[in-house]
């Protein structure tokens, strides 16, 4: 009798999980179908958006560059290691730059953003309904969803892809200082095996991932940051379950979007 009621708590215990899961999953996809309505009826917030082009994008491009740099160097050198045990070192210049541009810029700048701008738009719109500053808005006639979510979603859609595009020079870049003063490559040999490489399909691919990424990004930071709890430890919780979330979300679309870019 007590097995049975065991597992009888277990199952429930599946089945509740399964069910919060499904009321989260709806309630993420009602609050984004709301936000892309706000984006396409007038009235538009250009002052606002403007604002959060500055603080989500141009902000962001110094954290971007150094771990951009960083891994396009660590990168080369992994790879002319691992290349050398098959006289393979030649590649190294060819793979960086594929790696960089389909996915490490993409993800790696997404998940520093990510831990960036969604913790900082959960905790400034979560202190905002807590202070009831968006109730205030109500009461003087402005959509929230207008004024504080459009904006933030136009502006990580519109500066991701800018973002990731300086990351990929930036990382290709530190691949071949590395491979050119550490390595020993000819310079004009290394760039011109990058170039002869890239395609037009691997930079597109990569960029439309980081728009991808940048609507994620902001709707995790406006949802979890619209819905917070009362009081500080409710900020708090948002404000990390809008980067947990933004992060998770990234890698399983970048799957997904790998599947529908390079499947065969």
């Amino acid at each position: 009798m007590a097995a049975l009621s065991a597992l009888h708590g277990f199952i429930a215990g599946i089945g509740a999980a399964v069910l919060g899961l499904c009321q989260s999953i709806g309630a993420v996809t009602l609050f984004a179908i709301k936000g892309v309505l706000a984006i396409l009826v007038p009235p538009w917030y250009f002052r606002e958006l403007l604002r959060q082009i500055m603080k989500i994008g141009f902000y962001s491009l110094p954290v971007v560059g150094l771990t951009a740099v960083a891994t396009g160097g660590v990168l080369a050198l992994q790879i002319f290691i691992g290349g050398s045990r098959f006289n393979a070192e030649s590649v190294v210049a060819s793979i960086v730059a594929i790696g960089m541009v389909r996915e490490l810029g993409p993800v790696l700048g997404g998940l520093v953003v990510a831990g960036r701008v969604s913790a900082a738009i959960a905790a400034e719109i979560g202190t905002m309904r807590v202070t009831e500053q968006i109730d205030a808005l109500t009461t003087l006639s402005t959509n929230p969803f207008k004024y504080l979510v459009a904006p933030r979603l136009v502006a990580g859609v519109l500066t991701m892809p800018i973002l990731v595009a300086v990351a990929d020079i930036i990382g290709i870049m530190g691949g071949y200082l590395v491979g050119v003063n550490r390595l020993g490559f000819n310079g004009a040999t290394y760039l011109r095996n990058t170039m002869d490489f890239l395609t037009f399909g691997d930079v597109a691919s990569g960029l439309m991932k980081a728009a991808v990424f940048g609507f994620i990004i902001t709707l995790m930071g406006c949802f979890h940051g619209y819905n917070s709890g009362r009081g500080a430890q409710g900020v708090g919780r948002a404000t990390t379950n809008a980067v947990v979330s933004a992060m998770v979300l990234i890698l399983a679309f970048d799957y997904l979007l790998t599947e529908l870019f390079f499947s065969t």
